[in-house]
């Protein structure tokens, strides 16, 4: 079974039953599980006496979150309300050293600590012990950075948690999930139907009524010289007056992968229909799938994966008039830069990580497997024949959503 082949339906049935019944068996049942739990709830209370009390300065904040560039665009509203609630108050951001280009600008931190979280380095343990030294090591830095209150806004991040009880951080909010729970000194409900944004919100500001995309946006900007060499591309790009579309083909799982052939079917039919002016974009890992692309279509395409950093692939993103793909970070970062997106979804469930922007400007498509969501996305590569939700997706579902907000 190749990875352009769509499943037949009575296969399709077959096989969303059988992945309906994996997820139920790898549920956090086991005895690992048990075990891990009953640690953490007997650590709790000998790491949470090492807490000092809290400064009677300005507040001094610590926000938490290991994940990567999606799940970081989607802390900024809640970085932004923070700083709303405490103007007066230092603000810092923990994240993994990928996510400094999603925030070194942000208006609402006053520093940014690097981490190499454990479990989201992509890479593997050096050896078991190294989660437990990183551990060590990052409490010893926030210990010294006098922090009065921490926010954990991943809601199963057990080792973060441990890690500010660790610091001796005095006041620690995170969610009422039994990973966090033995670490916090307030929990709160963890609402698991809601949007990540809504999270990251409500555990900031528990007493925010409401929030829309349009009062908590994403936040993401450019510098200057990102502007300056999206609109010099943008310029040399000009040969015609089409709209300019950005098709971004990878994602950070293999599984949430689309059909190569029929994005080049899409990108011609855009170029004939709307002479549309289509760029590929990605990182270096990406820059084979974008040719591969390109060498199918009919019409040109322009291949810039491997040749933009973030604030560049933000700034350029901002002057299109369309942005395609399947669920990743860089769609979020379309959404925040306030172009209008096309999302393909499958594993992940988009009532919870869907683009956070107004809905009239964003389409979300997904296929009809019955297993859909699962948010599993570790499949393996010979298992991904197996697991078409996202390749799926008919071609003219993808079209059609392109054509109306390229405006038919």
């Amino acid at each position: 079974m190749t990875l352009e082949r769509i499943t037949p339906p009575e296969e399709r049935e077959r096989l969303a039953r059988r992945h309906l019944a994996q997820r139920e068996a790898l549920r956090w049942t086991g005895l690992r599980w048990r075990v891990r739990r009953w640690g953490l709830r007997a650590l709790g209370p000998l790491i949470t006496a090492r807490a000092r009390p809290a400064s009677r300065t300005a507040a001094r904040f610590l926000v938490i979150r290991p994940d990567h560039l999606g799940d970081l665009l989607f802390i900024t509203p809640a970085l932004a309300r923070l700083r709303q609630l405490h103007p007066d108050a230092h603000i810092t951001a923990m994240v993994g050293p990928w996510g400094r280009a999603i925030l070194k600008d942000n208006p609402d931190i006053d520093a940014l600590i690097l981490c190499p979280f454990p479990g989201f380095t992509r890479r593997p343990k050096a050896s078991p012990w190294e989660p437990y030294r990183v551990l060590l090591d990052y409490a010893v830095i926030l210990r010294a950075g006098g922090f009065d209150q921490a926010f954990l806004l991943r809601f199963d991040h057990w080792w973060g948690a441990l890690l500010a009880a660790w610091a001796g951080i005095p006041r620690r909010v995170g969610y009422d999930t039994p990973e966090t729970r033995p670490f916090l000194t307030r929990a709160h409900p963890h609402r698991p139907d809601a949007h990540a944004v809504l999270q990251n919100l409500h555990l900031v500001d528990p007493e925010l009524v409401s929030a829309r995309p349009a009062s908590h946006p994403l936040r993401f900007r450019p510098t200057v010289l990102d502007e300056l060499w999206a609109e010099e591309l943008v310029r040399a790009l000009a040969t015609e007056a089409g709209p300019l579309v950005a098709i971004h083909p990878g994602a950070g799982a293999p599984v949430k992968a689309w059909r190569p052939l029929a994005w080049a079917r899409v990108a011609d039919a855009l170029i004939q229909r709307h002479g549309a002016r289509v760029v590929l974009t990605g990182g270096p890992q990406e820059r084979a799938l974008a040719e591969r692309i390109a060498a199918a279509m009919r019409h040109p395409a322009r291949i810039l994966a491997g040749q933009t950093t973030l604030g560049r692939l933000g700034a350029l993103m901002a002057r299109c008039a369309l942005v395609m793909g399947p669920d990743s970070g860089p769609l979020h970062l379309a959404v925040a830069v306030g172009t209008p997106t096309v999302h393909l979804f499958g594993p992940a469930d988009p009532r919870l990580f869907g683009p956070w922007g107004d809905p009239r400007r964003h389409r979300v498509l997904t296929s009809d497997w019955a297993c859909i969501p699962c948010n599993r996305l570790d499949y393996p590569t010979d298992a991904l024949p197996e697991h078409g939700c996202v390749r799926d997706i008919p071609e003219d579902a993808v079209l059609a959503a392109a054509s109306e907000l390229l405006g038919g």
